[in-house]
């Protein structure tokens, strides 16, 4: 068995991977555990210097890692640059924050002494999607290995030198050789690992489908698991919203990573006392992006990663559209090689359509128009998923009451799209997964939450 990386853009074979023989897994598996034992016994101090180094190393390559997504998965020069930036980043918040986050919290009990450690678990499997190869991989990584556990990674298989690139910027920080190390391995492989014993959780990123499958093979194996999944998330502009800012964002956060990714706005719900405006707006900015090469200047909508994503998402469309949507920009595939999608617009979305209840992975914006805040808050809560969501308007304390109470999600944005960031835990509700990345909250995900009690011998 191999896996074939096909460049997006062209429609060519660029590389193949062999997979790895049962053998070759199980003696990395060993490998790692036993390069955890010892990690474990690290300082955070000397876990932090080499995570800094990591940061380093990321910062000297970035070009060479922006043309390999590129080129394994589409992703547009400048964007791929920004990835590995945030990657550094995350390394260097980490290094500056990890022993604080893992320091023993003193527990007043009638015992003479009582605290709680946090300590590592072991080794983390961790299942992650193409669509961000490096920061995805990162989000899950720094926490977990500063906390003292190892990291088995099985990549998507679209993206293989993405995942062996990582494996060797943990090696060259001088981390131990086998405490990260990439599986070439397909889906049987990986369910057996779930439930090997020395895999002590699992963390992916992927789709509600996938995701579910994963959970309910670490449920059967009682191993603690983190589901980061789909998303659909609403991009609420009120009636007193600044419509121009709005756009401006709007169009960031739909079509960055050519709409590929999971907190991506997907459901523009717009009152209909600006709707004509915004519709016009956001229409002319969309139809300026520039498609095509993801290493050519000036592109923002590079290929879909796969051409059957392209078509799937096509047919959303198409099936929307036929339903009764209108089709504003976009919407037709392109003449040529590659798994290219325009930007698309459609609008007049309504339930029961796929753009209202499916997530759309890729370059297309839904609009659902609605009479007022209250028809917003209930079409951004009618869904079944629950990752981001954001809300526009100029009144702060109203879009903060909004934000905090009323918009179910893991996270919330006033004037802003939703992202990820080191400082915030990253998470979603129902279908979007459970568990949280990043911040204090990313980093206890993966330990054993230790209590110990102390009292005098006599």
């Amino acid at each position: 068995m191999h896996f074939d990386i096909i460049n997006p853009a062209t429609g060519e074979k660029v590389n193949s991977y062999p997979a790895m023989p049962p053998e070759q897994v199980q003696d990395t598996l060993a490998q790692c555990h036993a390069a955890q034992r010892e990690w474990r016994r690290t300082s955070h101090a000397e876990r932090a210097r080499r995570m800094l180094t990591a940061s380093e190393i990321l910062l000297a390559n970035k070009d060479e890692y922006a043309r390999l997504m590129a080129l394994e998965m589409g992703k547009i020069y400048p964007q791929g640059i920004a990835e590995i930036e945030k990657c550094a980043w995350a390394c260097q918040y980490y290094a500056e924050t990890a022993a604080g986050f893992l320091s023993p919290e003193s527990i007043q009990t009638e015992a003479c002494k009582s605290f709680v450690t946090f300590n590592p678990l072991g080794i983390v499997l961790a299942v992650m999607p193409w669509n961000f190869p490096f920061w995805q991989v990162f989000r899950f990584a720094v926490p977990a290995l500063l906390a003292g556990n190892g990291a088995l990674l099985k990549h998507a298989p679209n993206v293989v030198g993405c995942a062996l690139s990582v494996e060797k910027i943990f090696r060259d920080a001088g981390f131990p050789e086998h405490l990260f190390r990439t599986l070439v391995i397909g889906i049987p492989q990986t369910t057996q690992l779930i439930h090997h014993r020395l895999v002590a959780a699992v963390s992916i990123t992927a789709s509600v489908g996938a995701g579910r499958a994963v959970a309910s093979e670490a449920g059967k194996a009682l191993k603690k698991c983190v589901l980061e999944l789909g998303g659909s998330d609403p991009f609420i502009v009120l009636e007193d919203a600044n419509v121009d800012k709005a756009v401006e964002v709007g169009i960031i956060g739909r079509f960055q990573n050519s709409g590929q990714s999971c907190i991506a706005a997907k459901r523009f719900i717009v009152v209909e006392a600006v709707r004509e405006e915004f519709e016009a707006r956001f229409v002319e900015a969309a139809g300026k992006l520039k498609m095509g090469d993801p290493m050519e200047e000036g592109v923002y909508i590079g290929p879909q990663a796969r051409l059957d994503l392209r078509d799937a998402l096509h047919e959303q469309v198409r099936r929307s559209v036929a339903a009764g949507a209108r089709l504003l920009l976009g919407g037709e595939i392109p003449d040529g090689p590659g798994a290219f999608y325009p930007a698309t617009v459609i609008t007049d979305v309504q339930q029961g359509m796929a753009a209202w209840s499916e997530e759309l992975f890729g370059p297309v914006a839904s609009i659902l128009p609605v009479e007022d805040e209250a028809e917003a808050i209930a079409v951004a809560n009618a869904t079944d998923f629950g990752l981001g969501g954001a809300v526009w308007t100029r009144d702060l304390a109203r879009g903060e009451q909004i934000a905090a109470d009323r918009l179910e999600s893991g996270a919330a944005f006033v004037n802003d799209m939703s992202k990820s960031d080191p400082r915030m835990p990253f998470g979603g509700i129902r279908n979007s997964g459970y568990g949280r990345e990043l911040s204090r909250f990313g980093i206890r995900e993966f330990v054993n939450v230790h209590s110990v009690w102390v009292n005098q011998a006599d």
